[in-house]
């Protein structure tokens, strides 16, 4: 049967991979993104395990590998510098706690665009208001009054996700605050980085530089112990503030890399959150991404779940004859266990930074964690083999 008209918001990662899929199926597929156009740089994202081999059946591993940040390895440092800790891009076969396939999110959201533009429609500066679905089909209204019906709309923009809260409500019901939060921007590289990744972590917060493939520039990266009402003005300019009071004592190149705070025009800061949900779907509309199920930047899985989650619903769709109700049942019965494993990871991690109180031992370390359950999270789900995807 010819495809329906599906509408994903969100051009980040999990999007435009859903859009790559649906095309490919036959749907006509439009994204909306708020953003003016494409997000450049952002923190450098992972794809471990089996989200590698969907990137192999898209046919983009050639792509996604010449945009790599091509770090070498990671070098934890004491405050004085001194090297405590090193862990290789080599590791584990490449899905260590620096992945082979280690990419800043703005180039591969770059890659997954350029892959599909021509098959898709994008729509940005733009973003849904409205969400009005009965049983053949969804009303959807615009920010910029362009209102259209489609088949089946999907929710594919991150943790505040306006689809989520106008088919399922408030994001307070779904919002798992994990007691942290991060922050990213670029520098100018004037602290000689090569290909090593360079991280300062003491108890409650870390400080960090990682190279990406411009040599002149590098990417600041901190993590501190946050409350929800912290964190709860969203203003760069109180959020700078907020960082720089976090960061205050640290030693190592902090008091250095932070003087450059002020002048980034990409700085971003968000809270550690998960997202927990009963079900992913609500009629014909449902959620992929960090919109439904993100584990948090402390998973180091999120871009892996939205990989293979794109691949998933849209197999399963097409696979159903586009009947939104058992595609969208069989999407979150074959993911559910690698999302849950994920989200336990992200959780270990966050626990293992948390300062414990006076005279309690700390929460976890990885030493304690289950390494069946971090198998489960790089390789949760045996691909299934859908119609018309080239091995």
């Amino acid at each position: 049967m010819t495809g329906p008209r599906v509408l994903i918001a969100g051009a980040s990662i999990a999007g435009p991979a859903l859009a790559h899929w649906l095309a490919q199926y036959g749907a006509e597929v439009t994204v909306v993104e708020r953003a003016p156009g494409l997000r450049p740089g952002g923190q450098a994202v992972d794809a471990r395990g089996v989200a590698r081999e969907v990137i192999r059946r898209m046919g983009l591993d050639e792509a996604v590998r010449a945009a790599r940040t091509e770090t070498a390895g990671a070098r934890f440092v004491d405050e004085d510098g001194t090297v405590v800790q090193t862990f290789s891009a080599e590791d584990d076969g490449g899905d260590g706690f620096i992945a082979d396939i280690e990419i800043l999110r703005g180039d591969l959201s770059g890659v997954l665009h350029a892959a599909t533009r021509d098959r898709v429609e994008y729509r940005f500066g733009d973003r849904v208001t409205g969400l009005t679905q009965d049983e053949a089909g969804v009303d959807v209204t615009f920010v910029s009054g362009a209102d259209r019906r489609f088949e089946l709309v999907i929710g594919a923009d991150g943790l505040h996700s306006s689809v989520r809260a106008l088919a399922f409500g408030p994001h307070e019901r779904y919002l798992r605050h994990l007691g942290h939060a991060m922050a990213f921007y670029t520098v100018p590289n004037e602290f000689g980085l090569d290909r090593w990744l360079l991280d300062c972590v003491v108890p409650g917060r870390s400080a960090g530089l990682r190279p990406i493939r411009d040599a002149a520039l590098g990417m600041a990266l901190f993590s501190f112990a946050a409350t929800e009402a912290e964190l709860a003005d969203r203003d760069p300019g109180t959020q700078k503030a907020l960082l720089r009071t976090k960061m205050a004592g640290l030693g190592w190149l902090t008091p250095r890399i932070l003087a450059h705070a002020d002048a980034a025009d990409d700085f971003y800061l968000d809270a550690v959150a998960q997202v927990v949900m009963d079900g992913w779907s609500a009629g014909r509309v449902a959620l992929l991404g960090d919109a439904a199920f993100c584990s948090s930047p402390m998973s180091g899985q999120g871009t892996s779940l939205a990989l293979v989650g794109a691949y998933v619903l849209a197999g399963e769709l097409a696979d159903a004859d586009w009947r939104p109700a058992p595609a969208f049942a069989a999407y979150e019965r074959l993911l559910r266990l690698m999302v849950e494993a994920n989200q336990q990871v992200g959780q270990w991690n966050a626990a293992s930074r948390t300062v414990p109180a006076p005279g309690e031992a700390p929460a976890t370390s990885p030493e304690d964690w289950d390494m069946a359950v971090i198998e489960r999270a790089i390789n949760g789900i045996d691909l299934p083999d859908y119609p018309e995807v080239p091995r």
